[in-house]
């Protein structure tokens, strides 16, 4: 392994890359539930994904490993049942994650083709995609690391000449309190785009490789979080502003590449495209290789070893269940229904992250209060986002009762399979 460290700016530009390509399929789904509340929907979602990152910057100085979130819940409960599920929780958290990235890659990448034949292209596309990224993941990720900060730099410049080209063009009628939907749709919409903020926690993996990671790691989680908040409430007001509601929802698949027509021209429109692709690719190159690596964290903290699956590499085997998984539920589910299923897989998740800081507060140096804010912040808005997929779309709360089940299955059947004592 290389000694050479990373600055700021390279870990900076990780976090951004791997919350922003959210941002693409978020848009539309967040405007269908919020209406004009949009920007205030991302804002809401954006608050309690920063005060997340005060328990991921305490944990990640305390815990500097590449382990990231299953490090902290193992540390914090003990390899018991309790971590064991969040564990694989969070993989399968992950793997919605990707398949919503991949969704946005397919419906963006369809624009550029007839209308006739974009069903088929769609489901290429995302096929292509996964299958690719699988691809590059066998190789290695040095050479694709040191692309993420260009390609970084390239979808935030055209996000940003969007939202400066795009402020004359808003219609401020657009954006009246008369046209704001009620404060619950606003709530609702917060909770299932919640998704479009994760990959924050990609930071923490970096711990060991950075220059004074007891400074820089929360400097680089509090620039982050607050920079993709302020694009993503800028983004939505330009948006809004621009373009009639109703053709917005038109083209609710692929917004951003609609909206930049009028305002940046066609060229405007294919830039914009281009930079959709760009972003949910190299996002989803990330997410899948942060998951085979969670994978094989996540055996290893099991006691499973090289020789326990004939000398395979464990996270070679990870990426392979995960894109096999990906390409099934990518294909197959609404958008709508993978990001709310990712929402509420990653507010759990969250609210774990929370208790774990809170738990080991005086080994961390964190102030309790905060972290447990964080719990009851989280738990409320699952419990919302809950209630609103209840109201709107019932099987996909089972859904998330279904990969609950799972994990502590899994669990329950690993203990017993190995003759070890189940606790929690």
């Amino acid at each position: 392994m290389s000694s050479k460290k990373i600055g700021f700016w390279s870990v900076w530009a990780l976090g951004v890359g791997g919350i922003v390509g959210g941002l693409f399929p978020a848009l539309g789904v967040v405007i269908q539930i919020a209406d004009a509340g949009a920007p205030l929907a991302f804002a809401i979602a954006g608050t309690i994904a920063l005060i997340t990152t005060y328990a991921y910057a305490k944990l990640s100085v305390a815990h500097p490993c590449r382990g990231g979130t299953v490090t902290f819940l193992n540390q914090a409960f003990g390899l018991g049942l309790f971590s064991g599920t969040l564990n694989l929780l969070l993989w399968f958290s992950y793997v919605v994650m990707l398949s919503f990235y991949l969704q946005a890659f397919g419906s963006y990448g369809i624009s550029l083709f007839t209308e006739s034949t974009q069903p088929i292209w769609k489901h290429l596309l995302i096929s292509l995609a996964i299958l690719g990224t699988t691809g590059l993941n066998l190789l290695t990720a040095n050479h694709i690391g040191k692309s993420q900060i260009w390609i970084v730099s390239f979808k935030l410049g055209i996000l940003i000449l969007f939202i400066i080209m795009g402020s004359s063009h808003i219609d401020i009628s657009r954006l009246a309190p008369a046209s704001v939907s009620s404060l619950q749709s606003i709530f609702a919409g917060a909770m299932v785009i919640f998704l479009s903020y994760e990959g924050f926690e990609l930071i923490a993996n970096t711990a060991e490789d950075l220059v004074n990671p007891k400074h820089t790691l929360p400097r680089v989680y509090y620039s982050v979080i607050g920079f993709v908040i302020l694009l993503y409430v800028l983004i939505a007001l330009v948006t809004l502003g621009a373009e009639p509601i109703e053709q917005i929802l038109a083209a609710k698949d692929y917004t951003l590449a609609e909206v930049a027509k009028p305002i940046m021209g066609q060229f405007g429109s294919v830039l914009m495209t281009i930079a959709a692709l760009l972003s949910t690719l190299s996002a989803s190159n990330a997410t899948l290789y942060g998951s085979a690596r969670f994978s094989s964290v996540i055996a290893k903290s099991r006691g499973f070893d090289g020789s326990e699956i004939n000398g395979r590499d464990q996270s070679s085997i990870g990426l392979f269940i995960t894109s096999g998984i990906t390409l099934i539920i990518a294909n197959f589910f609404d958008i709508s229904r993978i990001s709310t299923m990712g929402s509420a897989g990653f507010l759990l998740i969250f609210a774990a992250v929370n208790l774990a800081n809170a738990r080991m507060h005086r080994y961390t140096k964190s102030k309790q209060w905060i972290s447990l804010l964080g719990v009851g912040i989280c738990l409320v808005a699952l419990g919302m986002l809950i209630w609103f997929a209840l109201q709107t779309d019932p099987q996909t709360v089972w859904v998330l009762v279904f990969m609950v089940g799972v994990a502590i299955g899994i669990e329950v059947i690993y203990y017993l399979s190995k003759n070890r004592q189940l606790h929690l």
